[in-house]
């Protein structure tokens, strides 16, 4: 097989993971491991074995901040923390880390955006990002109107308020202040019926004064990175059509029984119309937002009612709740903190800086966010994609520093069961460690992977769990799991055991069949490929093909009495072992090792520039392997698994 005639994928350099950062008031639950941590590490720990350990850098943290983290902590409060504030966001991010931890999550910090020296840089980072915006004329003060709870006397941000998000089609149950739990922006007054959850009543609504980045005057730089993102292989469709939603023109939903009443209304600004014989709504269509604006004013003078389509709005940078990041003074406007989202945007840099020990001065970690022989890679929700694939884009570029295009890859929602679950929602998650109770890592790895997650929504469903899937029928969890714990493991064992038999444990020195190396080179490359273009999914496909066919091929040929062809078989099967153990190696890193170990191999074993040899390229002659006592496994299964 001739390597040469295959177009092999690049890698960069350099390459920084981020996976998303999890809020600050709660344990992870199944969808943070699930939704993108697990298929982050993958990327990882792949990277690390393709292009060098050195070169990868996987940094996230916990979401310190927020209206989320205060209501928590008062929660919990009343449910007996002692605590303060920062020692509940500090107890929750040991217990977020731990859980990295069991997973086998790779991170090379997990820090927080509050906590110790992260905190601190991430602070200082925060004031120099807001002070450069202002300088470069992307910011603007706002008089703006905000909730308010006359009974609790008290500011409402983000998820102190809730109602129906005003976004036409969105089916979203949860609906905040200024965005709901699909990700759509909206602005405050425009939240249908919205209820303090301090209370339970309507809050008012007064005017506060806040610092906006002018998001819209950079649709250009956006149109340009969904171009580039177009071009990449990897690039998920979600991403494009979410971007290509919220670079449409302002416009206004009303039902069509109110259209010539709105033609009727001379203080109408300019406005085209798009109906939709099959919808029971037009589309206003508006030139720009200021005229949406005094649309929304005319219409609610004349009684017509409205919903606000997907469109580029001023990001709101600042509010006024105690915990959060300071926004400096300027203009002697003080007392503000920075709202969570754009913060948070700029949070893996700040981790970044802290692993660099860059301090809040270093440069160390532009070579890893600027350098054109790096990329990041940034995993996400799709409910996040605004925020990442949109305003930090208009963030980024508004800098002026040069800062790479980022490869954004944002995951579909992964439920439990058949519903989006949610920790604040009437359908509650299992936690992360909860599954622990009940498989192994190393299953849930497999399991997760698998889920097509990059082209749609996907249930998880434990038979362990699950109190509707109690029956008699398999538990799809273990499906995955099956082909280590099953046919991988027989044939690592079956491999050694017979070794030990006719060898004496030593390896053969036989050279490995050509068809058998050929399927090995092929299996590699189509691998290469699939995890270059992040398609975790066909990778385990990929993978089960090769190790069932594999295990197929020792069924038949172990069969044989004939000294040399045993030793055939050997020399073949243990190079189908050695290719398969390098490339499970980023998704069941532990149990491979194990592997290596017994096969007493170095760890160059790992590194992609040895990828096509055989083991014999490893070892001197007569090389013996460690003895494998009987009934070892490689892969466990978990002991709630046996009768």
């Amino acid at each position: 097989m001739n390597l040469k005639e295959f177009s092999r994928p690049e890698f960069p350099k350099r390459a920084l993971i981020t996976g998303g950062m999890p809020y600050g008031e709660k344990e992870l639950y199944f969808h943070h491991i699930g939704g993108y941590f697990i298929h982050a590490d993958i990327f990882a720990r792949f990277l690390r074995d393709r292009i060098g350990a050195e070169n990868v850098l996987f940094v996230s943290g916990i979401d310190c901040y927020g209206t989320g983290v205060v209501i928590g902590y008062e929660k919990a409060k009343a449910d007996g923390f002692n605590g303060t504030l920062d020692d509940f966001v500090a107890r929750n991010h040991r217990l977020q880390k731990g859980i990295l931890d069991h997973y086998q999550v790779s991170l090379d910090i997990y820090a927080g955006s509050a906590l110790g020296e992260a905190g601190e840089i991430h602070a200082a980072l925060s004031a120099e990002i807001f002070k450069r915006l202002y300088s470069n004329g992307t910011l603007k003060l706002e008089r703006t109107m905000q909730f308010y709870d006359k009974d609790k006397g008290v500011f409402l941000n983000g998820r102190q308020v809730k109602g129906r998000c005003p976004i036409q089609g969105c089916k979203s149950e949860n609906a905040y202040a200024d965005e709901c739990s699909l990700g759509h922006q909206y602005k405050p007054d425009e939240l249908i019926e919205p209820i303090s959850i301090l209370s339970g009543k309507t809050p008012e609504y007064v005017p506060v004064e806040n610092w906006f980045f002018d998001l819209p005057t950079f649709e250009k730089q956006i149109t340009k990175a969904l171009v580039e993102w177009e071009k990449e292989p990897a690039c998920r469709r979600v991403l494009l059509s979410v971007i290509r939603e919220f670079l449409k023109k302002p416009s206004l939903f009303i039902k069509k029984e109110f259209i010539e009443k709105v033609k009727s209304i001379e203080e109408m600004p300019p406005f085209t119309i798009i109906e939709d014989e099959q919808k029971p709504s037009c589309e206003l269509v508006f030139t720009n937002l200021d005229n949406r604006e005094k649309a929304v004013s005319v219409l609610t003078k004349n009684g017509v009612r409205y919903r606000t389509g997907k469109t580029l709005v001023p990001f709101r940078l600042s509010g006024n709740v105690n915990w959060g990041v300071p926004v400096p003074e300027i203009n002697g406007l003080s007392g503000l903190t920075f709202w969570v989202w754009p913060e948070s945007l700029w949070a893996p840099i700040s981790f970044t800086k802290t692993f660099l020990g860059d301090g809040t001065n270093g440069t160390k970690w532009e070579e890893w966010w600027k350098s054109d022989e790096a990329q990041v890679y940034q995993f996400i929700g799709e409910d996040n994609i605004y925020f990442y694939g949109i305003a930090e884009i208009g963030v980024f570029t508004a800098l002026k520093e040069g800062y790479k295009l980022p490869h954004i890859v944002p995951n579909r929602h992964i439920l439990f069961g058949k519903t989006k679950a949610s920790s604040s929602g009437d359908v509650k998650p299992p936690k992360a460690a909860t599954l622990l109770d009940y498989y192994t890592p190393e299953q849930l790895r497999l399991h997760f992977m698998h889920t097509s997650l990059s082209e749609r929504s996907v249930g998880f469903e434990p038979k362990a769990i699950l109190e509707t899937n109690k029956s008699g029928d398999f538990d799809t969890v273990l499906n995955e799991g099956n082909l280590v714990t099953n046919v991988f493991n027989r044939l690592v064992r079956s491999c050694f055991y017979t070794a030990q038999k006719h060898n004496g444990g030593v390896l053969s020195e036989c050279e490995v069949s050509i068809e058998v190396k050929e399927q090995a080179d092929r299996t590699i490359l189509e691998y290469e490929r699939f995890m270059s273009e992040l398609m975790f999914d066909k990778v385990f496909d990929l993978l089960n093909i090769y190790l069932r066919d594999a295990s197929k091929d020792w069924s038949a040929r172990a069969k044989s009495e004939n000294a040399n062809e045993i030793e055939q078989l050997l020399a073949d099967s243990f190079h189908v072992v050695k290719t398969a153990v390098v490339l499970f190696h980023p998704i069941t890193p532990i149990c491979c090792e194990m592997i290596r170990e017994y096969l007493c191999i170095d760890e160059r074993m790992w590194d992609w520039r040895y990828i096509f040899e055989p083991l014999t390229f490893f070892t001197k002659p007569s090389h013996k392997f460690k003895f494998l006592e009987p009934r070892v496994d490689f892969f466990k299964k978990h002991s709630s698994q046996f009768d």
